[in-house]
């Protein structure tokens, strides 16, 4: 290795230990380390930043000496490896349940949750909506073996508690006061329409559905989810999910 890529990497390697080697780096009078700790607190800064502007309502709960000890140690076990400082935080939300302690309230993961999805949502590939007038040409047999796809603009986002009017409060006015709110196991529907993202809270059926035409269903499978639910016309509450659907534009063509 060259002697200029050696100090590259040292560079790089002292930079995510957080730490200056003996003798890297020499600088004058009392400046030991050659002004190398400004590049250490610029490199952190700029991911907080980052995970600040990729989770404002988290960052808005937490308050910022709580969010900056999570976001540094969050940081230390997962250095960015994108080029795009956007995508800094994907494993946030898996390292929240594995690192519990470091919310002030286990409700927080569901404000992460949320922020994540929805900066998702935004940035989504753009993929044209299918239409009521796309199934006009479909025969009536050929709907129970109908599926669907979803846009990549959806998530639908397990919930384990009602922090929706949190988030509501906390994105209007990050000072908002709040309390603390109940245990509600859930799921939250995400989508983009145009360059607006929105949100909406499933009950149960309807969860069980749009998850079984995510995971491939048939209509004739969304049918039978239906069912087992004790709708009585369970055809006629699929069509009317999927119309629903397709009005929100959350199918792809």
């Amino acid at each position: 290795m060259s002697a200029p890529a050696e100090l590259q990497r040292q560079f790089q390697d002292a930079i995510l230990r957080d730490d200056v080697p003996p003798g890297l780096f020499h600088g004058e009078g009392r400046d030991e380390d050659g002004g190398f700790r400004i590049y250490l607190h610029a490199y952190r800064q700029r991911l907080i930043e980052g995970l600040r502007d990729n989770f404002p309502v988290l960052a808005a709960a937490m308050g910022d000496e709580t969010f900056h000890e999570l976001a540094r140690a969050y940081i230390a076990e997962h250095p960015s490896p994108h080029r795009s400082i956007r995508w800094f935080g994907d494993q946030l939300t898996q390292w929240l349940v594995q690192n519990p302690d470091y919310l002030p309230h286990p409700a927080l993961a569901d404000v992460a949750r949320m922020d994540w999805a929805l900066r998702g949502a935004f940035d989504a590939a753009d993929v044209l909506p299918l239409l009521p007038q796309d199934l006009s040409t479909l025969a009536p047999e050929a709907w129970p073996q109908q599926r669907f796809r979803l846009r990549p603009c959806v998530a639908l986002v397990r919930m384990e508690w009602q922090i929706e009017p949190i988030w509501q409060a906390l994105s209007a006015d990050p000072h908002a006061a709040t309390e603390a709110p109940p245990a509600l196991p859930h799921h939250l529907l995400v989508w983009r329409t145009e360059l607006h993202c929105q949100w909406r809270s499933l009950e149960a059926p309807e969860a069980a559905a749009l998850a079984c035409l995510a995971g491939g269903g048939s209509f004739a499978d969304i049918c039978e989810l239906l069912a087992a639910s004790q709708h009585e016309e369970p055809a006629a509450a699929a069509a009317g999910l999927l119309l629903t659907w397709i009005t929100h534009g959350l199918l792809a063509r």
